[in-house]
Parts: C-alpha cells; sequence; structure tokens
C-alpha cells in the first residue's frame, strides 16, 4: 500500500478524531447555560446537543470552502502538512481541555494549519486574504456577540418590566429549551464545517476530487464525530462558562444563547469561521454587564481571553514542531532502509 495513501487514511483519522475532541470540548457553548440555569439535566442536555450538532452540520459548506482553500494553497500542501496540522490542534485542544479553560478549537485548526504549512513551503503557501478575513472574522464575533447579548437583555428586561420574577422565570426556562436547541444547530453548522474543510482539503491535495466541493459522505464523517464528541460532554468548560462568569438565571441564558447562535448562524452564512466558544462567551459577559459591570467576573474573563490570544500562535508553534520532527524521522528511516 503506497506510503502517500497510509497518510491520506492518518488525515481522516486525525481529522475525525479532531472533530470528536471539538464535540466535547466544546459541548459547552450549546448548553453550559440550559446547564447552569437548571432548565435541563446534564444529560437531557448533552443528548440534545448532540442530536442537534449533527443536523446543523448538514447545512451547508460555505465554510468549509474557506478553511480548505481560503487559507493555505489546497494545491501546494502535502498529507503530511495536514496530518502536523491536526496533531498540533488536537494538543492544544486537549491541553485547554484539560485546565478547563474554553479556548477555540477554531483557533486551534486555524493557527496548525498555518503553522505546519509555513513550516512546508514557507508563508508564500498562505492565501493572504482568505487568512486575514478569517482572522478578523475571528476576531470580531466575541465583539459582536458582546454587543448583541447586552442590547438583547435590555430589550427583554424591557419587556418584562411588569412581570413577577416567577412569571418570568416560568416562561423563560421554557424558552431557554428553544434558545438551547438553537445554539447546538448553530454550533455543528459552523464547527463541523471546519473539518470538512480540512478533509476536503486532503482529498483534493491526494487527487481522488478534481474540485473542491465536500462529499457527502465527508460530511456525514465529519458530523457523526462531533455529534459522538458531543455525547461525551466537557463538563470542566461546563463549569466555567455556566458558573463562573456571571451567575445564570433562565432570562440571563435565554438572551446569552439567542445572541451567540444568531451571530454564528450570519457567520456561517457569508461562510466564515468564528469560534462558537468566543461568541458564547462575549455574549454571556454581555448579558451579565446589562446587570452592572460588576457582575461579569473579569479576572475569569481575562484568563480565558489570554488564552484566546494564545491559541493561534501556540497551536501553530505545535504543528511546525510536529512537522519537523516528522521530517528527520522520515530522514533517519530513509538511512536505515526503512
Amino acid at each position: 500500500m503506497p506510503e502517500s495513501f497510509l497518510t491520506l487514511a492518518v488525515v481522516l483519522l486525525l481529522a475525525a478524531a479532531f472533530d470528536f475532541i471539538n464535540g466535547f470540548h466544546d459541548t459547552a457553548n450549546a448548553i453550559a447555560t440550559v446547564v447552569a440555569t437548571r432548565v435541563l439535566t446534564p444529560r437531557q442536555a448533552i443528548v440534545m446537543a448532540a442530536v442537534l450538532n449533527f443536523l446543523g452540520a448538514l447545512t451547508g459548506t460555505a465554510v468549509a470552502t474557506t478553511v480548505g482553500k481560503g487559507i493555505v494553497d489546497p494545491k501546494a500542501v502535502t498529507q503530511m502538512v495536514i496530518v502536523a496540522a491536526l496533531l498540533g490542534a488536537i494538543a492544544w485542544n486537549l491541553i485547554t481541555w484539560y485546565s478547563g479553560i474554553p479556548s477555540s478549537s477554531s483557533h486551534a485548526l486555524i493557527g496548525g494549519l498555518v503553522g505546519a504549512a509555513m513550516a512546508f513551503q514557507g508563508s508564500a503557501v498562505l492565501n493572504r486574504e482568505g487568512l486575514e478575513k478569517t482572522i478578523l472574522s475571528l476576531l470580531t464575533s466575541p465583539v459582536v456577540g458582546f454587543g448583541i447579548g447586552l442590547a438583547m437583555m435590555l430589550c427583554i428586561l424591557w419587556l418584562v418590566l411588569r412581570q413577577s420574577p416567577h412569571t418570568v422565570n416560568v416562561h423563560f426556562r421554557r424558552l431557554q429549551l428553544v434558545s438551547s436547541a438553537f445554539m447546538s444547530f448553530s454550533h455543528g453548522s459552523n464547527d463541523a464545517q471546519k473539518t470538512m474543510g480540512i478533509i476536503t482539503m486532503s482529498l483534493f491535495s491526494y487527487g481522488l476530487i478534481d474540485s473542491f466541493e465536500v462529499p457527502l459522505w465527508v460530511m456525514l464523517l465529519a458530523a457523526t464525530a462531533m455529534a459522538l464528541g458531543t455525547s461525551f460532554g466537557g463538563w470542566r468548560i461546563i463549569r466555567t462558562m455556566g458558573h463562573r462568569i456571571i451567575k445564570l438565571e433562565a432570562i440571563h441564558g435565554f438572551a446569552a444563547e439567542t445572541a451567540a447562535a444568531t451571530v454564528i448562524q450570519a457567520a456561517s452564512h457569508f461562510g466564515l469561521p468564528v469560534s462558537t466558544t468566543h461568541v458564547i462567551s462575549g455574549s454571556i459577559m454581555g448579558v451579565g454587564a446589562s446587570k452592572r459591570l460588576s457582575a461579569v467576573r473579569w479576572g475569569v474573563a481575562g484568563n480565558m481571553f489570554t488564552a484566546w490570544v494564545l491559541t493561534i500562535p501556540a497551536a501553530a508553534a505545535m504543528s511546525w514542531l510536529i512537522f519537523e520532527i516528522s521530517g528527520v524521522a522520515r530522514g533517519v528511516f530513509a538511512l536505515v532502509g526503512f
């Protein structure tokens, strides 16, 4: 069996593993608020999120196209570049998951891809226009989430001004089921497509497909891997997202989820890969700021921001190092006759 085909098989396995890890790493994005407000039990929330992540992943390929050919030229990469990119992203995701830090799987994947590609052919391989558009969407989306979360919460508070707290809580506990489902669906529609783009890049680079179109089986693979990962949950991050940023009630959870899901759906429509972690975090902070600025635990938010800033360069460095080590290993194997 040709070595390149073996490497392609490794890419498929690693891509599925990344989507699986993305599922349990980012489960908190969709269900942290609904669990924190006790509208659903953790088990109920995870089952709902898994199903809707799967369905959301099948809704389009615009983000997959951006990731697969808008950041790095797919004709100028090898299977080993993609392997190194995925390994670097997975390593960073596992480190932040273990630490309970809600960092961005999207940042990790894009950083990994950029680092591995530059290790292979330098900066010439990068699609600068596409990369700038992607980074801009990643940076601005949490700010937009903050603004929409704040505005939505202020509007809701004005609408329920004359209602009793008990009545408000009863209604918004029901409404939060809808907003959490919307958030889960949106998460699948954006995040699963990123792995679809990586797999399609690999297939195009290998020559198995003639044009950059995401095959149906790739969509099903990414959707299934993410749904399975989601079913395992990410309890460390759920605690951070649902309890440590602000004290959430059902009305706040509804506003944060609806605001975040709206931003993510708009980004998916325009093919922009955004960080669901960043967007929901920004929305939660915006909702918290509607009470008063001191309601947001800015120390926790600062730690999260540090992780966000570090993710792209850290994942890029890991992928660069992995690619270089793999090159040395291949050279040693060649010298000894393997």
